[in-house]
This record gives C-alpha cells, sequence and structure tokens, in this order.
C-alpha cells in the first residue's frame, strides 16, 4: 500500500499543504507535486465527477507520488470505501453535526477493530492483491484518514464528541457554510469564526488529531499554523483560472494596442 504523505507530514508535527480540484484536470497532480504540495482534494460535494474519471483522477495522484483526498457528499458505506479502494488516501465529509454521524462515517471507512468496513483487497489500493491481505487491513486503517467537516453551529456545539469519536482524523471547518449559518462575515478576526477556530483547535488538540481550513494569505496561514492548524489548504484550479485569466487578456491588449 503506498504510504501517505499526510500521515507521515503529522507524525512529524508538520503542516500538510493541500491544494484544491474542482474539475478532472490530469496535469495537475504532477504540478502541485513538483511544487511541493502533499496533497489535493477532489471537489466532488459541488462538482459532478463520473466514476471512471475519479478511478484515472485518483491514479494520476499515485503517479505523481501526491495524495488524493475526495470530498464526497455521499454518506453510503459502499461509495465511501469505493473511493478508498480507487487509492483515495482520504476522505473529507462536509456537514458532520453531531458524534453519530462522525461514527457513522468511522465505521464505514475504517477496517475492524475500529469499523466495519467491507474487505476485498484487489484493487488500487491493495496494489491489486498482489500481496494477498494479511497485512492489507492493518495498513489501510494506518494510512489511510478521515476528515470530517465543521460548518455549523450545531457541529461546534459538539465539536468535543466529534474529535472524541474513534476513527476520526482530522476536522476542516468550512468557513462558506460555517460563516452564513453563524450569520456574519467570511473573516477569520471575526469573534464568532475566531471562537469557532478556536473550539476546533482545542477539541482536535485534546484528542491529538489534525485540523485544518482553507487559506487565502500567508498571514491566515501564519495565524492558523500558530494556533496548531496543519491541514493547510491554499490554491486550487479555479483559483489559478481566475487569477491568471486577467492578466493574460492584459497581456493579449497590450500587443495589440
Amino acid at each position: 500500500m503506498r504510504p501517505s504523505l499526510i500521515r507521515s507530514r503529522l507524525k512529524q508535527d508538520q503542516a500538510v499543504r493541500i491544494a484544491c480540484m474542482y474539475y478532472a484536470n490530469t496535469m495537475m497532480p504532477a504540478h502541485a507535486a513538483n511544487a511541493g504540495y502533499d496533497a489535493i482534494w477532489l471537489d466532488t460535494e459541488h462538482n459532478t465527477w463520473d466514476r471512471h474519471e475519479l478511478q484515472r483522477m485518483i491514479a494520476m495522484h499515485h503517479l505523481a507520488n501526491i495524495d488524493c483526498i475526495v470530498r464526497t457528499g455521499s454518506r453510503n458505506p459502499t461509495d465511501l470505501y469505493h473511493l478508498l479502494e480507487d487509492g483515495a488516501a482520504g476522505l473529507m465529509i462536509p456537514l458532520v453535526n453531531t458524534p453519530e454521524d462522525a461514527a457513522a462515517l468511522a465505521s464505514a471507512v475504517k477496517y475492524p477493530p475500529i469499523g466495519q468496513r467491507g474487505l476485498d483487497g484487489a484493487s488500487l489500493d491493495n496494489d491489486f492483491y498482489l500481496h494477498g491481505t494479511a497485512t492489507y487491513t492493518a495498513e489501510a486503517n494506518k494510512e489511510t484518514f478521515l476528515i470530517v467537516q465543521i460548518e455549523t453551529p450545531e457541529s461546534l456545539s459538539n465539536i468535543e464528541a466529534i474529535a472524541a469519536t474513534p476513527g476520526v482524523d482530522g476536522l476542516f471547518i468550512g468557513p462558506g457554510d460555517l460563516s452564513l449559518r453563524l450569520e456574519c462575515e467570511l473573516d477569520w478576526t471575526h469573534p464568532k469564526m475566531a471562537a469557532a477556530q478556536d473550539a476546533v483547535a482545542a477539541a482536535a488538540a485534546k484528542n491529538n488529531i489534525a485540523w485544518g481550513h482553507p487559506a487565502g494569505t500567508p498571514e491566515q496561514i501564519a495565524a492558523m499554523a500558530k494556533k496548531g492548524a496543519r491541514l493547510i489548504a491554499c490554491g486550487s484550479d479555479f483559483g489559478a483560472i481566475f487569477a491568471a485569466m486577467p492578466n493574460f487578456a492584459k497581456t493579449l491588449d497590450e500587443g495589440l494596442k
């Protein structure tokens, strides 16, 4: 089984550098790995991905030796562990509000004794059964991970119990959804957002698991890292296009004057 870069960096108490991919782009894993990223999260919550497209994209991550996190809105156990069988290093699940939600997810994606994930072992994650399954389930529990998203006041009220759920490996704040539901600006200096960040940081530290959220500036990254955040997302295919296209258009306009 391919060792997880995220797991390795967290063991060393180092930050995990994550980019986001909205749409299938086979060159992005190689370019992200070359730029020093540890992982890309594929956003299948808000975008449509064909199953075979996902399989191909996850395989491209293996070729580039970069972790692939799939963010999915599915709660179906078979759907979830299919993604791990296809080679995803981890799953990010949105809108996890209760410890019961977290426990059901952990049961779906972890093998016994932690959960009840179904065993096959003939897919990419286990090298297509080339070495059998004697050590596979233990390695899968060790190298894959479950990240739950904290995005509602309800999840904040349950944050300590969610963080303490066996099988939950990380907490990730969804700032857009959280600020919407807290009825405040998406601003980490806003008292409600700052309090939410502090609550997640404290719960993660108490239970020795990772936490983080997207960040857009060096100042935001430094501030969250100072509070112990290790899952730090910055950059995306959407962001690259959004930022680059106006500059390309400006170049064209200057050349055509």
